[in-house]
């Protein structure tokens, strides 16, 4: 449990980092540096699907070694390294530089933490260990939404700001993690480990592996959804209160969701989550107006919800299909071609929103979700 809370604590300061520049960055690449939205497409696209490329090699490495622990310290402090270049930016290619830097972190420390969490915790409570972890990451979250409001409110448009101040949480997150306690697993020498096979993983973790790149397909950046209530006349502080209640809502529901894949099985609370994600789209895409301000409020606080019952539960999945000896591999695996979708996900809603308008680029996502519920109720 101690390095639970550790690892728990770190992601809650990183997080409360990220989550007072993300937020607001849509609106510090179009109104202050004049990009578009295809602009905007293309580098939440590029950066996440370059850093996602690094999971699995990282997973990988980190099962050869036997060791999750530097990888994972080396990943946050590059995370925050990545957020400088943000506060330095004066064109969208320094931003596009920032938040390749910071997904690079990401992508190092994703495998061997999750790795860290899976080994960390009984085989039967690992919805839980994850859903504890959630629920800090997001509380994390939403105390960061919560500061660069208050930080933005007293200082209209003064993005830098917020900025520069994000980097104190990130800074205190890579100190707790010199204090998590591994012990180096001694069958994962080089000379034992089994080659990465694709035919060599479990039949349901291939299938689910599968699924999740499907889903991932129309799951576009959250960028859009902020961009989205920006058309309807939220200004940037009231974004940043739209996104507090999507992270309170991930933070509350985390661990409850965690707890019950325990008892009914990680598959029902997975469909669940998918059927809602393909519903906030679709009401993204075709029910919400200007007038209708209470509707953007719900279906925020419903992607919380679709968050919490799909973060934690997918990597106690992997983590319950996975042999042991590949389980960083087959987490970073997953994580990987998660983010290998979101690259021509967030390209295509770009051209979409830019060629058609917010209705084809969302309502695509809601599609792909309905689809990807189904495929996991039957294959599953």
């Amino acid at each position: 449990m101690r390095n639970i809370i550790l690892l728990g604590l770190t992601s809650l300061l990183t997080d409360i980092s990220s989550e007072m520049v993300y937020p607001l960055l849509p609106f510090f690449l179009v109104s202050s540096l004049g990009a578009s939205p295809a602009i905007l497409g293309l580098i939440e696209g590029v950066a996440e699907s370059l850093a996602s490329l690094l999971k699995v090699v990282a997973g990988y490495i980190s099962d050869r070694v036997g060791r999750r622990k530097p990888l994972t310290i080396l990943g946050y402090a590059g995370s925050g390294f990545g957020k400088l270049f943000l506060y330095l930016a004066g064109s969208w290619g320094m931003v596009f530089a920032g938040r390749i830097i910071d997904r690079f972190g990401k992508g190092i420390r994703t495998a061997p933490r999750d790795a860290l969490i899976v080994e960390s915790s009984p085989a039967g409570k690992r919805g839980r260990a994850f859903g504890l972890h959630r629920a800090m990451d997001s509380a994390g979250a939403a105390l960061g939404v919560l500061l660069a409001f208050l930080l933005i409110s007293t200082a209209p448009g003064d993005f830098r700001r917020v900025f520069l101040w994000s980097l104190v949480p990130a800074a205190f997150g890579v100190v707790l993690l010199f204090f998590v306690r591994e012990t180096r697993l001694q069958t994962n020498h080089a000379a034992t480990l089994p080659k990465f096979r694709w035919h060599g993983l479990p039949a349901k973790l291939r299938a689910f592996l599968v699924i999740s790149l499907l889903f991932s397909l129309g799951n576009s950046s959250n960028a859009f959804l902020l961009l989205r209530a920006g058309s309807l006349h939220f200004d940037p502080s009231q974004i940043l209160l739209l996104y507090l209640v999507y992270n309170i809502s991930y933070a509350l529901f985390s661990y409850p969701a965690g707890r019950v894949s325990d008892v009914v099985g990680r598959k029902m609370v997975l469909v669940a989550g998918y059927i809602l994600f393909a519903l906030v789209y679709l009401g993204f895409a075709f029910l919400v107006t200007p007038e209708r301000t209470w509707l953007t409020v719900v279906l925020f606080m419903l992607y919380g919800l679709f968050s919490a019952f799909t973060d934690g539960v997918e990597k106690a999945l992997v983590g319950d299909l996975a042999p042991s000896e590949m389980r960083a591999t087959a987490i970073g695996l997953h994580a990987t071609l998660v983010g290998i979708g979101l690259l021509p996900a967030s390209l295509i809603a770009g051209q979409l929103w830019a060629q058609i308008g917010p209705e084809a680029a969302l309502g695509l996502g809601g599609v792909t979700g309905l689809i990807a519920a189904i495929a996991l109720g039957v294959l599953l």
